[in-house]
């Protein structure tokens, strides 16, 4: 089993997923009393979060460079960047770094794919649904159009994001607004709906939408374990869209959250 990098904190809540998925995928593959090996660094949100807002990008790849080599110094194998918004700065890290970057895009590019689906839609903060570095990398590399919602759903999902959801509060009233979001995006003819902010799965959209979701937490976190356990960047198939209608395992909410 190889050693994982967790670069997390952005926000916590978000990164106490990924471990926990982490590890529940490699016990359900291996058994008994085994565990991921996973070496962490989380880091302090605000002063990232404040880097955002100011649109220092440069500044804040140099940050999260610094602390992915110190992963790699503790015995990474391979870095996981806990967070959709800050693959923004994926290139610093990988140009600071020996080991592989696992991309959370390609991740779930791939799940995409193998459901069949071209035309999604992307839900995330502001910098995701409105910046090239995400859409344009589904859009190059993997062929997949993209639909956003538009600029006022855009600013509120943003306010949700970061007012409620990185401050570990899920309110019925905005859990309503993003379903409906997600309603409005299949109307607009998306095949499905990429959950682009790791914490918009505490959300668990699936008691109000039932459109088909891909949750890039537990994507990421299932492609990381294929690479850990197999040298693989596949995770098993199905486990991470969220679909009533399509009958698809229901991974897009988190269990006792």
């Amino acid at each position: 089993m190889k050693t994982l990098g967790l670069l997390g904190g952005m926000s916590w809540e978000s990164t106490a997923l990924y471990y926990r998925r982490i590890n529940e995928a490699v016990r359900a593959r291996l058994g008994g009393l085994h565990s991921a090996r996973i070496v962490m660094v989380s880091v302090d949100f605000a002063p990232i979060e404040a880097l955002q807002a100011a649109g220092d990008w440069d500044e804040a790849g140099r940050v999260l460079a610094g602390e992915a080599r110190r992963l790699e110094a503790a015995g990474a194998e391979a870095t996981l960047l806990c967070t959709n918004t800050m693959h923004r700065v994926a290139g610093a890290i990988e140009t600071a770094t020996q080991v592989p970057l696992l991309h959370i895009a390609d991740a779930t590019a791939a799940r995409i794919r193998a459901a069949g689906a071209r035309r999604v839609g992307l839900l995330g903060t502001r910098f995701t649904m409105e910046q090239d570095f995400y859409r344009g990398r589904l859009q190059d590399r993997h062929d997949l159009e993209v639909l956003v919602p538009d600029a006022h759903d855009r600013a509120l999902l943003h306010d949700i994001i970061f007012g409620e959801l990185c401050l570990g509060q899920v309110r019925d009233a905005s859990r309503r607004e993003v379903a409906r979001m997600v309603d409005d995006l299949a109307a607009r003819g998306a095949e499905g709906v990429i959950e682009g902010c790791t914490e918009i799965t505490m959300l668990e959209l699936g008691q109000l939408s039932d459109v088909p979701r891909f949750d890039t937490t537990a994507l990421h976190a299932e492609a990381a374990v294929a690479w850990a356990l197999d040298g693989s960047l596949e995770g098993p198939v199905g486990g991470a869209v969220d679909s009533a209608a399509g009958g698809a395992e229901d991974a897009g909410s988190a269990p006792a959250r």
